[in-house]
C-alpha cells in the first residue's frame, strides 16, 4: 500500500499525541494448490481428502488460500500440477497414482513443496514428501472384521487400479480374513478404473455368485457399483476412509484411512514453517485419525478381536506387506 502525505502527516501527529499506532500488516496467505483426481463426493478417498482441506480452511481461514482442480484423467496430471506449482507455495496430490507425475514437475519446480497423500517409499527429491497410510495394514484388520461379520464363510474385495499398494490392500485383507477363519473363502478383483461402476458390481456379483456376504474396495465412484450389487442381492459392505456408521444398512464396519488427516498434516506443517520432504509413514502408529476400524453394531467381542489384531499389528507380532 502506498501512504499519502496526508496519511504519513496524520499518523505523526497521532504518534506523537501518543493516541494511534501503526496498523500491523497481516502476512500474505500461504498458497496451497491441491489436486483431486476423482470426485470429491466420492464416499471415499477423494471424499475424505477434500474434507481434510475443508476443515483445514475452517482452522486457518484467510491464513491460506487454496486452489482446487479435480475430476481429471490420468494424462492429464502432470499439466494439472505444473498449473498448481506455478502459483502455489505447497502441491498436495491426492493418491497414489498422482505420484508419478508428481516427481516429474517438481523436478522442474525446485522452489515449490509438494506432498502426496498416499505416497510410498520410493524416489525421494528435496521438495517433495510421501504421505504413506499404510492400506495394507488397515486392510488386514478389515479382512478379519469381514470374516467376523460374514455368515456365509466368504468374502470379497475389489480394487481399482492394479498398482502394489492396492495389490497389496487386497492380500493382506485375504490374510486377515483368513487369520480369523482359515477356510474362509476370499474373492479379489480389479477393475482397472477407481471410478468405473459398471466393473466394480460386476466384480461384487461375481464374487456373490459364489457366496460372498461381505465385500470391501478401494474404489472411488466404482464404489457405486458394489453398492448396487449389494442393494440388489442383500449383501454388506465394510467402507473405506470415514466413519459414516448408521447412514446406510448396506455398511456394516468402516475402516479409517485418514487422507483427509493427511492433508490436514502436510498444510499444518507448512503453515507452521515445519514441513520436511521424504517418506513419511502414518497408519495405526498415528492413531484414529489416521488408521483404525469401527463395527457399526458396537458388538463388544468384535470390538475387542479388533483391539487385538491392532496391538498386535503394532507391536510387530503380525507382520504385514508395505502399503
Amino acid at each position: 500500500m502506498v501512504l499519502s502525505r496526508r496519511h504519513v502527516m496524520f499518523a505523526a501527529v497521532g504518534l506523537a499525541a501518543g493516541t494511534l499506532s501503526l496498523p500491523a500488516w497481516a502476512a500474505d496467505p500461504v498458497k496451497i494448490g491441491i489436486l483431486i483426481p476423482g470426485s470429491k463426493a466420492d464416499k471415499g478417498w477423494m471424499e475424505s481428502s477434500y474434507n481434510g482441506l475443508m476443515a483445514a480452511e475452517k482452522t486457518y481461514g484467510d491464513k491460506i488460500k487454496v486452489q482446487i482442480i479435480e475430476n481429471i484423467n490420468y494424462a492429464d496430471m502432470e499439466q494439472a500440477l505444473t498449473q498448481l506449482a506455478s502459483s502455489n507455495q505447497l502441491v498436495i496430490g491426492v493418491g497414489g497414482q498422482t505420484q508419478a507425475a508428481v516427481f516429474k514437475v517438481a523436478k522442474r519446480f525446485p522452489k515449490i513443496k509438494f506432498s502426496i497423500v498416499g505416497g510410498n517409499a520410493g524416489e525421494s527429491l528435496p521438495n517433495v514428501a510421501g504421505y504413506d497410510v499404510k492400506q495394507a495394514e488397515i486392510a488386514f484388520v478389515a479382512g478379519a472384521t469381514a470374516a467376523l461379520l460374514s455368515k456365509t464363510g466368504a468374502v470379497s474385495y475389489v480394487g481399482g487400479m492394479e498398482i502394489p499398494s492396492i495389490v497389496n490392500a487386497g492380500k493382506e485383507f485375504g490374510n486377515g480374513a483368513k487369520y480369523i477363519n482359515p477356510n474362509i473363502k476370499y474373492f479379489e478383483a480389479y477393475t482397472g478404473d477407481f471410478d468405473d461402476v459398471a466393473k466394480s458390481k460386476e466384480a461384487t456379483l461375481a464374487a456373490i455368485a459364489q457366496g460372498a456376504d461381505v465385500h470391501y474396495h478401494i474404489l472411488n465412484l466404482g464404489l457405486r457399483g458394489m453398492e448396487q450389487a449389494a442393494k440388489e442381492k442383500g449383501t454388506h459392505i465394510i467402507g473405506s476412509y470415514t466413519n459414516y456408521c448408521g447412514t446406510d444398512p448396506l455398511y456394516v464396519a468402516y475402516s479409517i484411512t485418514g487422507t483427509g488427516y493427511q492433508v490436514q498434516y502436510a498444510i499444518d506443517q507448512v503453515v507452521a514453517g515445519t514441513w520436511v520432504a521424504g517418506y513419511k509413514p502414518f497408519g495405526l502408529k498415528m492413531g484414529p485419525e489416521a488408521s483404525d476400524m469401527v463395527e457399526c453394531g458396537g458388538d463388544p467381542a468384535i470390538k475387542a478381536k479388533i483391539d487385538a489384531i491392532k496391538a498386535d499389528i503394532l507391536s510387530g507380532k503380525i507382520k504385514v506387506l508395505e502399503g
